[in-house]
């Protein structure tokens, strides 16, 4: 292609102006976060009898962390005959022995405890929690996912908020058990600290559309089957119940001070494998539920940012078609004494600085005397990033396209902030995932190292600044999971691969 012609103009500025977009975006997050962040919920009352509380906790394959999830769910800060605990199990391996045991544990002590092993999968945790439910006992499910460790006081927190028959669901914030565990982790808690505090609050806050995340929130059930109950057609059924529950009318509450610790993945394998599973079911859902809120009676305001929210990781795609329109500056047009602000200066901007502000913002807000601590760490988050973009752009693609790819669960190790339970984490019985992805990432790595050493040779020195986390992300990324696939007499792990077939 001659980059001279119309085609890369063209190309190159509808590219900006779709990151621009999603940079813009980011930024109003913020904006609507400084707003109205200070608008704490309140319960409507306080409910003169505490209500029945099921606690739903659905595990596959969880043998390292179901024994810590069931102590502390046992340790609740709730009355003991106000609690029924379904442990909704899925497992295959030597986790449904672990199970049973922790189960019997729990009645011994007097708990309404229940192990639920099913053997036919269909809808995997969507069809445990759809199974769960038609034996709950209560109105309102608190669900878990394995690597959780609930505080005592979480439901003495939330339960209250019920009182307003309006409310259907209560999420909490997300923490992190392991977030110093190495620089991945806490690269990782970073991400997951700006979406949680920043956007789940200002969304919530300014009376916008937000989603459960999974876990560590209850629902009324009563909105679930109003809502037409869990489904099993995307990877991502909490988001779809969310928008399906919203559009009928009920409110949900983010209680971004109520926190429910959780381990993060520890390696690149398990993090590759949960955001594709994340980008691609967040795909699934805006093709499903788009189309209704468009359809629905709601103010503008929130369409527009439902459609944000649900189109957001088609900026993957916009970071691929960037990356092939970036070419050593003697090959792209010429701009004159304006070239290097007109080509450099937006990718900087949009791919950078709304990024930089969004997070920064986010550290502030939850590490208030200590969030400086953590500024050494955004190149790298910003490199992350960019390396993660093949990963997640595949996964977009394959939702546009629905192609049938293998279902992959993040592996849990029970691992704390130290090097606790390291051990166990490189005796696993996890297998390593087969994949090209690490390789096509060390193409992209080298190409954007040529393309920056080219630049210095070049004295062009703010572009090969503004381009260097391009290499260094790939690279990361590749080596990351070479090193993964990399035969060691202490059987190294990474995630599992359960065959399934998407809708």
């Amino acid at each position: 292609m001659d980059l001279s012609s119309p085609l890369w103009y063209i190309s190159y500025i509808l590219v900006l102006v779709g990151l621009a977009g999603f940079g813009s975006h980011r930024l109003a997050i913020v904006f609507l976060y400084l707003k109205h962040n200070r608008k704490r919920p309140q319960p409507k009352e306080m409910f003169t009898e505490l209500p029945l509380v099921t606690i739903q906790l659905p595990v596959f394959n969880e043998m390292h962390v179901v024994d810590r999830l069931l102590d502390s769910v046992a340790a609740l800060d709730y009355p003991q005959d106000k609690m029924q605990i379904q442990l909704l199990d899925d497992s295959t391996d030597s986790t449904v022995e672990i199970c049973r045991a922790g189960i019997e544990r729990l009645k011994a002590k007097g708990f309404d405890a229940e192990h639920i092993h099913r053997t036919d999968r269909t809808g995997f945790k969507a069809g445990a929690l759809e199974n769960g439910t038609k034996f709950a006992k209560g109105e309102y499910l608190f669900i878990l996912d394995a690597d959780f460790v609930p505080n005592p006081d979480v439901l003495m927190r939330t339960i209250h908020f019920f009182t307003d028959d309006n409310i259907g669901m209560i999420q909490t914030r997300w923490g992190h058990l392991n977030r110093t565990y190495n620089v991945l982790t806490r690269i990782q808690a970073m991400f997951l600290d700006g979406h949680l505090e920043l956007e789940q609050t200002a969304r919530n806050r300014s009376g916008r559309f937000f989603t459960f995340n999974g876990t560590g929130g209850i629902w009324r059930k009563s909105c679930i089957a109003d809502a037409g109950g869990w489904e099993h057609d995307t990877l991502t059924e909490d988001m779809d119940l969310s928008y399906r529950a919203q559009l009928k009318g009920w409110r949900f509450i983010f209680l971004n001070d109520v926190e429910t610790p959780a381990e993060l993945p520890v390696d690149m394998d398990g993090f590759k494998s949960q955001q594709h599973r994340w980008t691609k079911g967040s795909i699934q859902v805006c093709k499903k539920v788009l189309p209704a809120i468009w359809k629905s009676k709601v103010p503008l305001f929130i369409k527009m940012e439902a459609t944000a929210h649900l189109t957001s990781n088609f900026a993957y795609l916009l970071l691929i078609i960037l990356c092939f329109l970036i070419y050593p500056n003697q090959h792209q047009p010429d701009f004159g004494a304006y070239t290097k602000w007109i080509v450099n200066v937006p990718i900087f901007f949009f791919a950078s600085v709304s990024v930089i502000v969004f997070y920064i913002t986010a550290q502030r807000a939850l590490r208030p005397g200590t969030w400086w601590k953590e500024l050494p760490y955004l190149p790298l988050l910003l490199a992350l990033g960019i390396g993660m973009s093949i990963n997640n752009a595949k996964a977009v693609i394959e939702a546009l396209f629905n192609h049938e790819t293998a279902f992959v669960r993040t592996p849990k190790y029970g691992i704390g902030e130290t090097a606790q339970r390291k051990a166990d984490w490189k005796k696993s019985s996890y297998k390593a995932i087969k994949t090209l992805t690490p390789f096509v990432e060390f193409l992209f790595g080298s190409f954007f190292l040529f393309v920056v050493v080219d630049a210095v040779l070049g004295q062009r020195y703010v572009s090969a600044v503004l381009l260097l986390p391009f290499p260094v992300g790939f690279f990361y990324t590749s080596f990351a999971s070479f090193a993964r696939m990399l035969p060691s007499p202490s059987a190294r792990s990474a995630p599992e691969v359960v065959t399934r077939k998407d809708p």
